[in-house]
């Protein structure tokens, strides 16, 4: 059997009521981005050193951690830099939150933990798709790792994935998923301090955060993921809806343009991979 452990963390967060605006300060991300590191059983004890030899390269830095957003700009490039070169792969999905007030679905995501928990059900049905693919002809297992999240109740988010394995999903997916795979009862939660690879995690999803966020002055940051792009998970060549997923779709998403181009170039950009 081939056993994979997915290392997930967030970027954002769920409100969409008061959106941030350029040069005020406060308010509630456009996106809220679901991020995994995926690695084999094989490399999975290998994590430790990989987040210690980067972390090694910021000798003045007092913290043992890998934290993003404590990181200077240097320092980013540096670490997407290591992150571009190791045996892992990246998923991503993104909500523009921006769609959600005139969506059908407005009143269900003003229910604290909805959004979040669709969003982690997108990532771990791709996730399992490509562990199934990458496995084949042997059976595959798959392995999370959740970075603790205030506020968010686990359990009900197993239970949740309970109801999706046993078919009792109130909203279909348009793709069939064997949820056998996912080791549910085993799903774990973390403190970020704690795991190395939710670390690793956490500087993947605000690379890809800071590509798509808009910065206070209106800007967008995109040369951390661009170095990012080979590593997002792909199946058959094919990065869209695999590694990178927008919900809804592209269009549907009212994107900018730079954005728009951005996402265009993570499913353009992937080259087959092991």
């Amino acid at each position: 059997m081939e056993i994979f452990t997915a290392y997930i963390d967030e970027a954002g967060d769920e409100g969409f009521g008061k959106l941030k605006q350029p040069r005020q300060i406060g308010g509630q991300s456009h996106w809220l981005i679901m991020g995994a590191m995926l690695v084999r059983a094989k490399n999975d004890a290998k994590v430790p050193t990989w987040k210690r030899a980067i972390r090694e390269k910021f000798p003045e830095k007092r913290s043992k951690d890998l934290h993003w957003a404590k990181l200077n700009h240097d320092q980013r490039v540096v670490v997407s830099s290591e992150l571009s070169s190791l045996p892992i792969r990246a998923a991503l999905t993104l909500s523009h939150k921006v769609t959600i007030p005139e969506s059908k679905y407005a009143s269900t995501f003003k229910t604290k933990g909805v959004l979040y928990n669709y969003l982690v059900r997108w990532l771990i049905e791709r996730l399992i798709l490509f562990c199934q693919t990458r496995s084949w002809p042997d059976p595959a297992q798959l392995r999370i790792v959740f970075s603790k999240r205030g506020g968010t109740d686990y359990e009900s988010m197993k239970d949740y994935l309970r109801l999706l394995r046993n078919g009792q999903d109130s909203i279909k997916a348009p793709r069939s998923t064997n949820w056998d795979i996912l080791d549910i009862d085993g799903i774990q939660v973390e403190d970020h301090s704690n795991r190395a690879g939710l670390q690793l995690a956490d500087c993947i999803t605000s690379a890809f955060f800071t590509a798509l966020e808009p910065n206070i002055y209106g800007n967008f940051e995109p040369s951390y993921a661009r170095r990012l792009i080979h590593q997002l998970m792909s199946i058959g060549g094919r990065t869209k809806d695999c590694g990178l997923t927008i919900v809804p779709g592209l269009h549907a998403a009212n994107c900018g343009p730079e954005q728009m181009d951005f996402i265009r170039e993570c499913w353009c950009g992937r080259t087959p991979g092991p």
